[in-house]
């Protein structure tokens, strides 16, 4: 038997013709069946890469479950069915409740008297009833979005558009890619470089596919949203595993456009479970107890973001630094208008469609013209500025970037200090304008 047929019936629909697209990039790499052939990277590299890399994240993290259940299906593709069969039963033994280790356990003895033609696919599975069927058809979808995500991984080394900038005081940063049922952590690093990823864990989410629009609706939201707390199990009911952390949908922007519903959070499961299949929630984001553990001390209520897409923009080093100038030299335009007193100049700045909680663009002008009628002098700084470019999709036609910063206002007859959030978005002439300004 050759066992890489057994990974490429497994995942045939996905791994089979996996491109992987570099946005303004001379490069498009195919992952094409399994073992892998890459354009870029010659099989033999390419395997070899994918063995050093699950190695090194085990060594560091030796409990890491979906590391080692990887490794016994590389190792099941190299034909070593000795050492596959040893270290799927250390991995049981280390998570009893992963029951897909157990149907690729089966898999590995089944592997001797009969031929294997993927996860979960042998005559003895076959007799199962509907229900039963169901399930293992749950495994082999979790299987396929673990292995295609790792193999992705190795190779596409680029920058999710949607994180532009951290502050100072946002630290972290999580980017969901629904399409991979993929979360990924970012920290922010110094000297105005781009985020880097420090770790990524396979996600459950809504029944229904789909960016959420109305209660009850089962499909998990698209937008950029942040951590606004953290519950702990004592207060939750057992299916939310160690705890959650809730985020703020609806935001502003979900308002506007009626959207409806809540009581979307980021959570563990039940402990009787290892990990849920890939569309299995109510609309929240669920990880494993152990993925949720390991992140728990990253995600700070009030600050940490929570990107979620359905699918990552990737771009490359040099467009996000453009994009990213572009962006903040939009906002300091503003900034440097507003303190000019020129309140004509400043009131350019706000799109035609700018709402607030209370204003429409019409109001607000009224407002802030009367408002500058009284003003001598005004100084206006501007700090600690996080930005986040919205998901795409097909309702919504411009892009908006989602701006967090302090802000110290001083004038001759008044004074603040505030934290403030802007959606600025991109119109006519590719101009950056304010559509939405608020606390």
């Amino acid at each position: 038997m050759k066992m890489s047929k057994y990974l490429i019936a497994s995942f045939f629909y996905i791994i089979f013709s996996a491109t992987l697209q570099a946005a303004d990039e001379k490069h498009s790499e195919t992952l094409i069946a399994f073992g892998v052939q890459q354009a870029l990277i010659p099989q033999s590299q390419f395997n070899n890469n994918l063995i050093k890399e699950l190695n090194l994240k085990i060594n560091d993290f030796p409990k890491d479950s979906e590391a080692n259940l990887l490794k016994v299906l590389f190792e099941i593709e190299r034909g070593d069915f000795q050492k596959a069969l040893g270290d799927v039963n250390k991995l049981i033994k280390q998570s009893p409740n992963f029951h897909l280790a157990y149907l690729i356990r089966g898999d590995i003895l089944l592997a001797h008297a009969q031929m294997i033609n993927g996860v979960g696919s042998n005559s003895y599975l076959k007799t199962l009833n509907t229900e039963q069927q169901k399930k293992i058809k749950q495994f082999q979808n979790e299987t396929k979005y673990r292995l295609r995500s790792y193999l992705e991984k190795i190779v596409d080394k680029r920058i999710p558009k949607q994180l532009l900038q951290l502050s100072a005081s946002t630290k972290t940063a999580i980017v969901i890619d629904k399409s991979s049922h993929r979360l990924y952590v970012y920290k922010r690093q110094n000297n105005n470089l781009p985020p880097k990823l420090v770790d990524d864990f396979y996600i459950s989410t809504g029944k229904k596919q789909g960016d959420k629009f109305k209660k009850g609706d089962l499909r998990t939201p698209e937008g950029v949203y942040f951590i606004t707390s953290w519950i702990p199990d004592a207060k939750l009911p057992e299916k939310y595993g160690i705890g959650a952390f809730p985020v703020n949908y609806p935001n502003e922007l979900d308002i506007k456009l009626g959207k409806t519903g809540y009581g979307i959070w980021l959570h563990g499961m039940q402990r009787t479970f290892f990990s849920r299949p890939p569309l299995d929630s109510e609309g929240c984001v669920v990880l494993s107890n152990n993925d949720l553990k390991k992140i728990q001390h990253l995600l700070v209520p009030g600050t940490t973001p929570v990107v979620i897409t359905e699918n990552i923009d990737w771009i490359s080093e040099k467009n996000w630094f453009n994009l990213q100038r572009d962006v903040i030299a939009s906002i300091n335009k503003w900034r440097e208008d507003w303190q000019s007193m020129n309140i004509e100049k400043y009131l350019s700045h706000y799109s035609s469609d700018f709402f607030t909680s209370s204003h429409n663009v019409k109001s607000w002008k009224i407002r802030k013209r009367n408002i500058a009628k009284y003003k001598t002098y005004q100084k206006i700084t501007l700090s600690d500025v996080s930005l986040f470019l919205y998901p795409s999709n097909k309702k919504k036609k411009n892009d908006i970037v989602v701006v967090r910063l302090k802000q110290d206002y001083k004038s001759n007859n008044f004074s603040s200090d505030m934290e403030k959030r802007l959606y600025l978005q991109k119109e006519a002439n590719n101009q950056w304008r304010i559509l939405y300004e608020g606390k």
